[in-house]
Order: structure tokens, then sequence, then C-alpha cells
């Protein structure tokens, strides 16, 4: 009767740690693309910083994609693994830095570069 208790206690422990286990990593890549849309001039010529950005900075981001949208403002998009919207933040009042920073802090990261490349 003993064992009985043992083992169903492991059994318990074993589907709670796998539990625990599985939600780190659902948290770990919440997001799985972003998308930065935005007019590609207009408001975007009155922030440098947002602007330099887009065109400097998001291309060496991997699952990080511009879209140009005549009018809009500048935003992040974040995306799920099924593809949903899943926030949106916008980016006017940030600097060129917080804007890198901030798509880090989702958890995105810079493209490999190959130093056979550069040679």
């Amino acid at each position: 009767m003993a064992s009985i208790a043992i083992v169903s206690s492991f059994v318990l422990m074993f589907t709670l740690i796998l539990s625990i286990i599985s939600v780190v990593n659902s948290t770990d890549s919440y997001y799985m693309s972003a998308r930065v849309e935005s007019c590609s001039g207009c408001s975007l010529n009155r922030l440098p910083d947002v602007k330099q950005f887009i065109f400097e900075d998001l291309p060496q981001y991997d699952n990080v994609e511009f879209k140009h949208i005549p009018g809009a403002i500048p935003e992040l998009v974040l995306f799920n693994s099924h593809e949903e919207e899943v926030e949106r933040l916008v980016l006017s009042k940030l600097t060129r830095e917080e804007c890198n920073e901030l798509l880090v802090s989702k958890g995105f990261t810079k493209k490999f570069k190959d130093n056979k490349d550069e040679m």
C-alpha cells in the first residue's frame, strides 16, 4: 500500500514539474514574430531616431519586418506562434536606442553575421 502512495506522489510531482516547464517555455517564446508598421516618410521624417531604427537597425533582427502603411504612425506589432496579434506599441516617443532595447526585451535577437562575408 505504501508503494502505491509513493508511485502516486511521484506521478503527481512529475506532472507538476512538466506543467511548470511548459509554462516557462511558453513565456520565453511568447512573441514569435514582429512587424513595424509606419509610413515611410511624412511623420517619420519628424522622428529621425525612429526612422534610423526602422531603416538601419530593424533589418538586422530575426523574425522582424517592416510594413509600409501610408499615413500610419510607427508601431511595433507583436505576434504569437499562431500569427495572432498579441500586442501593439507606439514607437514615436522612443529614441533609437529605446526601440532596440524594446525589441531585445521582447525576446528578439539580431541575425547571426558570418565573418567570412566580411573578408
